[in-house]
Formats: structure tokens, C-alpha cells, sequence
């Protein structure tokens, strides 16, 4: 099979020929229609998650099961299907209770063992990890649901618990912010996006934000509880930065809660640890609440509102590549200069 493989950390990948995987007694193997290129994967690249290599990367995509272990039974040949950021045991007190995604043998597909940047992916205890698509939804939009779509339906849906008419503060504007904006919006939240590029605050107006505030010319703070008079109900951090995280938090209103989806880069300054404003955190009584992807048991309500055209994540699908174009994807992330998401559907 192609693939693109890492072979070092920030280096170009390199377009190899490898064997095609043959999966084992509870394992399923993936004919990768479409994958998407993700902040996550340009992390791995970075040396912000730790990762053998050689590595294929990619974990956001959609495709057809092309082989099926002996031991597999929800899954069969031909069966169209997706998968979670995250790869879970099955077995575990988190697993039983729905929360796969913080499985305790959690593996990460891209990362622990090779992905979607590949003709053909193995996917670990399928029973467990695949996710059936509906006719309506297309290898596309499974790649489009990637981890950048699911992880803000966690966090907005799941761990936020959005009601109809609150104020929703988005913080960073990147493929997750979009997505939080465009989720939020279609579940009758009034969103405000915040980031400093004025390209990415227009798609998230065309997104639906009934405002837009650019944080390199205006206070967000003031500015966000000046639209809300009062302030936010929800905020999300979807970059990791104490330029976001910090000024989320002071945009709530009392008794309101903060959903933290981005992680932190490797700096000397934030490697895992930021300064929260703990004090206004205590005395409004805010809650802190963290945000990691998404487990299988969410998907059915985030593919039901696709499959019925209330979501749409193909619209912030903003260029479709080749395979031997996913490192020019990756190096243009550094920069925080892509907007919306680039899929791979050229192989």
C-alpha cells in the first residue's frame, strides 16, 4: 500500500510502499477513502506527543472495511464506517460506562500504531472502536467529523451541556473552533468567536456567530460582556494558551462553566501548565471542565443532526489533497496559517 510515513520529527513525510495490514482475531482493516490532516497529527509531528517512528499518521477518516478478524461480530467486508480520535480496550470500568475515550489502555490511532495517511489502516478491537455511517454520510464528511467535528460535539454537547439561547464564548478559531461555532449554533446557542485572524472570524460569521471579535484590536473580555451584558454562559478554549484559556475563563458570567479542548505545545513556558485565574474561578464559582474527543456513544445524535442536514461538516472542508501534499499541510500549520480542514482523497 502507499502511505506517507514520519521518519523524523518536523521532516518532510516520505511516500513509501508498504505491506498491507492483515488484521488479527478482533481487528478490522480500513480501505481509507478519505483522511483528514489535523492540529493533533501537526503536534505528533512537532515531538509534542511522544511517538516511535517510523510513523503513518492520520486518524480522521472515513472508508470501507476491506477484512474483519475471525472474533469480530458487530462488523463485516463492505461495511462503511469511521472511527474515534481515540482507541479504546472495551474492558475497563471507563469503557463499560461509555467513556471509551478515556479508556484506561487508551491508544491513539496515528500515534501508538499507524493510521489513516495510508491506503489502508488497521483499527484495533473493532467491535469497540469502528462506528457505522448512515447512507447520508460520505467518506468526506466522516474525515470532515475527523477528531477536530466529534471532539466539539463533546465538548458542547457531552461535557458543556449547551442549552438553547445561552451565550457560547469560542476562543480560537482553528478546524475545532469552527466547528464548536457552527455545533453550538445549530443547537440554538448565541455564539461570539474570538481569534486574531479576520479571515477565520468570516467563516465562522458565515458559520453562524452573531458575533465576531478580532483579540489582537479588541479587549475580548470587555468586549464579550458588553455583547452579553453580563457575560458568557459557556466559553471554549479550543487553541490551549494562556492568551485564550485565561480571557475565556474572565468572559464568563457567575456560575458558569469553561470547556477546556486544546492542548498546550511544547514551549518553556507551557508544556502541559498554564495559569488559570483561580481566584475569579473561586468567588463566581466557575467550573473547569476538560474535553477529550469523543466516545462512540456520542456519535449516533452528532451523525443523526449530519444525516439529516442539520450539521454539515463538509462546509468547513476548505481544500481536498494528494497524499504527497500532506507535509506542505502540516508545515503551513505552524504558522497557523490553514484554515477550515484539508482532506487527503487523492491517493
Amino acid at each position: 500500500m502507499k502511505a506517507a510515513v514520519m521518519t523524523a520529527l518536523t521532516a518532510p513525510l516520505e511516500i513509501q510502499r508498504l505491506p498491507d495490514p492483515t488484521p488479527g482475531p478482533t481487528d478490522a482493516v480500513i480501505g481509507v477513502e478519505a483522511c483528514g490532516i489535523c492540529r493533533s497529527d501537526w503536534h505528533v509531528w512537532q515531538g509534542d506527543f511522544e511517538c516511535d517512528l517510523p510513523r503513518v499518521m492520520g486518524h480522521e477518516f472515513g472508508g470501507v472495511i476491506e477484512a474483519v478478524g475471525a472474533d469480530v461480530r458487530g462488523f463485516k467486508v463492505g461495511d462503511r464506517v469511521t472511527i474515534p480520535f481515540h482507541m479504546a480496550c472495551g474492558r475497563c470500568v471507563y469503557c463499560y460506562t461509555g467513556q471509551s475515550n478515556i479508556c484506561r489502555k487508551l491508544g491513539t490511532i496515528g500515534v501508538d500504531f499507524n493510521g489513516g495517511f495510508a491506503q489502508f489502516s488497521l483499527v484495533p478491537e473493532a467491535d469497540v472502536n469502528l462506528v457505522s455511517l448512515p447512507e447520508e454520510v460520505d467518506a468526506l464528511s466522516a474525515a470532515a467529523i475527523g477528531c477536530r467535528f466529534m471532539t466539539a460535539y463533546h465538548a458542547i454537547v457531552d461535557q458543556g451541556q449547551v442549552k438553547p439561547g445561552e451565550w457560547v464564548a469560542v476562543f480560537g478559531i482553528g478546524g475545532v473552533g469552527l466547528s464548536a461555532v457552527q455545533i453550538a449554533t445549530v443547537l440554538g446557542a448565541q455564539v461570539i468567536a474570538v481569534d486574531i485572524n479576520e479571515e477565520k472570524l468570516s467563516l465562522a460569521k458565515k458559520e453562524g456567530a452573531v458575533a465576531t471579535i478580532n483579540a489582537a484590536e479588541d479587549n475580548p473580555v470587555k468586549a464579550i460582556k458588553d455583547i452579553t451584558r453580563g457575560g458568557a454562559d459557556m466559553s471554549i478554549d479550543a487553541l490551549g494558551s494562556t492568551i485564550t484559556a485565561r480571557p475565556a475563563i474572565k468572559s464568563l458570567r457567575k456560575g458558569r462553566r469553561h470547556v477546556q479542548i486544546g492542548l498546550t505545545t511544547k514551549s518553556e513556558t507551557e508544556t502541559g501548565d498554564i495559569s488559570l485565574p483561580t481566584d475569579i474561578m473561586t468567588v463566581k464559582e466557575i467550573r473547569f471542565i476538560g474535553s477529550l474527543g469523543c466516545p462512540p456513544a456520542s456519535y449516533t445524535g452528532m451523525l443523526t443532526l449530519i444525516a439529516n442536514g442539520r450539521l454539515d461538516p463538509t462546509r468547513l472542508v476548505t481544500e481536498t489533497v494528494a497524499l504527497e501534499e500532506t507535509s506542505d499541510v502540516l508545515s503551513s500549520m505552524t504558522a497557523f496559517a490553514t484554515m477550515g480542514f484539508h482532506i487527503i482523497t487523492k491517493w
